[in-house]
């Protein structure tokens, strides 16, 4: 719903050469007026009209994103910021929350962002695109430092002063000195009215799009130039150096894909994807995979290689299956839980139980009972207690520990929740079974 002075500035952007050109090229969200006759009253005033946006298919959140999307998303705001700058249009918002994936495919979602170009004023959202995109980029660049709990745990993202305390003695570095060091700087001038007090004082100094244009190649110069070097994890080529011999990982693949091809599903999770192999198996016949691995670098790398391959029914993301992203912002409301964004149609849970219920020290039952409210169909792989990756896990635990974690106990527990379709041993210490939920 927009107000009379959103309708107007929607009729602009609608009406400018720009928009055409973002639709056709993806980067925006398609979008037309829609009629309906009784609007509800979220407006202070008076609703002018409605827009109706094509549907993204799944969620996601800055927090959950590798650093190559996060950084993939910043490059789409500034070119928005660029291309509309000569259309006479502004972005007002710089914020990743306007922006969804189609697979590795940035989309901006938030229309209502576009307004008119006031002439003299700043970059209304640099603030903003500081807190939410540059800083996180750059703790990861420049530190290797983690956003994504940073992120989590500020609706808004980091502050300039938050960002000072860490690169006060890296003033030399690339962008330190004057989106960091001074931007903090300027705000400790005016206390708690730092950021509003800043916008006017840049906005009576006054800026032409000539300034404008500089600003924005200049960060864009600025983000292209960060680089995340994640180096090897335990996880970063575990896709090809593990337990399985050759003949094994193909008769696993050839399981998961008669699996997955029994139904046309809409959507499908990977949980513990790693490097993407059996996400690409699922999506043979999936609308889209949503891929999620704990390990950053691990995703980093399989988000780059789905890009490489102009992917669009994968997404790959940052999460673990032990933390998942909670319901956060006013409410509860604003940014949902992994689950309330939609339940999967298959859920893969390969390589990953026993690292959910050893590491994570999760009940096997417990572990079961999430997935059987998910009312998911199932393929699920069960090391046991000899599985040399199940006896590292264990190595560093008392004798004893996690009794639970037993094969007869999870297959009973399995059977007790879901209907066993197929079970087949891929290697002497790894089992594959295919469920769906009891009725």
């Amino acid at each position: 719903m927009l107000s009379p002075a959103g309708w107007e500035d929607w009729e602009a952007l609608s009406g400018s050469k720009l928009w055409p050109e973002l639709v056709d090229e993806g980067r925006v969200v398609a979008t037309e007026p829609a009629t309906v006759d009784a609007a509800p009253q979220l407006l202070a005033g008076e609703t002018a009209g409605v827009l109706r946006h094509e549907r993204v298919p799944f969620i996601s959140y800055a927090y959950e994103w590798p650093f190559s999307m996060l950084k993939d998303a910043a490059l789409l705001q500034l070119d928005l910021n660029q291309r509309g700058l000569r259309a006479g249009i502004a972005v007002k918002d710089a914020t990743p929350y306007n922006i969804q994936f189609k697979g590795t495919r940035p989309v901006f979602i938030d229309v209502g962002s576009f307004e008119k170009l006031r002439p003299g004023e700043p970059w209304i959202g640099y603030r903003q695109f500081c807190m939410q995109f540059l800083y996180p980029l750059m703790f990861q660049a420049y530190k290797d430092l983690p956003f994504h709990p940073l992120l989590r745990g500020a609706i808004d993202g980091i502050s300039p002063a938050e960002a000072r305390a860490v690169f006060a003695g890296d003033r030399f570095k690339k962008g330190v000195m004057s989106n960091v060091l001074l931007h903090a700087k300027m705000e400790s001038r005016y206390g708690e009215s730092g950021g509003r007090e800043v916008k006017q004082e840049m906005k009576r100094a006054g800026f032409s799009e000539e300034l404008l244009a500089a600003n924005f190649g200049k960060m864009e110069k600025l983000v292209r130039r960060l680089e995340w070097q994640a180096g090897e994890t335990a996880w970063t080529s575990y896709g090809e150096v593990n337990t399985y011999d050759e003949q094994s990982a193909g008769a696993k693949a050839d399981f998961v894909r008669a699996a997955a091809g029994r139904r046309r599903v809409g959507i499908a999770w990977d949980v513990g994807c790693n490097d993407g192999r059996y996400s690409r198996i699922a999506a043979e016949n999936s609308d889209l995979v949503v891929a999620f691995d704990a390990d950053h670098a691990t995703v980093d790398a399989t988000y780059r290689a789905l890009r490489e391959e102009g992917r669009e029914d994968i997404l790959p993301l940052v999460m673990s299956v032990t933390d998942p992203s909670p319901d956060l912002g006013w409410r509860g409301r604003e940014r949902a839980s992994l689950e309330h964004r939609g339940t999967p149609d298959l859920a893969l849970c390969l390589a990953v139980v026993h690292h959910v219920c050893i590491t994570g020290n999760v009940p096997v039952r417990e572990f079961l009972d999430w997935l059987r409210s998910l009312d998911t169909a199932l393929v699920i792989e069960f090391p046991d207690r000899t599985d040399p990756m199940v006896e590292r896990l264990l190595s560093g635990k008392r004798d004893g520990s996690n009794p639970d974690y037993d094969a007869a106990v999870f297959e009973s527990a399995l059977a007790e929740r879901f209907t066993i379709d197929q079970k087949s041993p891929v290697s002497e210490t790894r089992t594959l079974y295919e469920a769906r939920p009891l009725a």
